[in-house]
């Protein structure tokens, strides 16, 4: 008999407090607070953004010269094999 009065307690504490949330939630001040928090969410994510674009660009720049790199060892190669089968 006594569970059946906590449950009826708690659930009717949860309604209360839900209901208490929800105005609070929807009050001037929460409501400014949430604005804060997205504009510094915003933030982060333009600055997040902006190393996203610098790695990128230092990416490109390693894999272009790794490239140049290849390239001309493939050519020495290339020239080493010919003096080779002249010789």
């Amino acid at each position: 008999m006594m569970k059946h009065y906590v449950r009826l307690a708690c659930f009717i504490g949860g309604a209360l407090f839900g209901s208490a949330g929800v105005k609070l939630l929807t009050s001037k001040d929460a409501k400014k607070a949430y604005t804060h928090i997205a504009a510094a969410g915003l933030r982060m994510k333009d600055c997040v953004m902006e190393t996203v674009t610098s790695v990128q660009e230092n990416a490109s720049d390693i894999v272009a010269g790794a490239r140049d790199i290849n390239a001309a060892r493939a050519e020495k190669e290339a020239e080493n094999q010919i003096e080779g089968q002249e010789a």
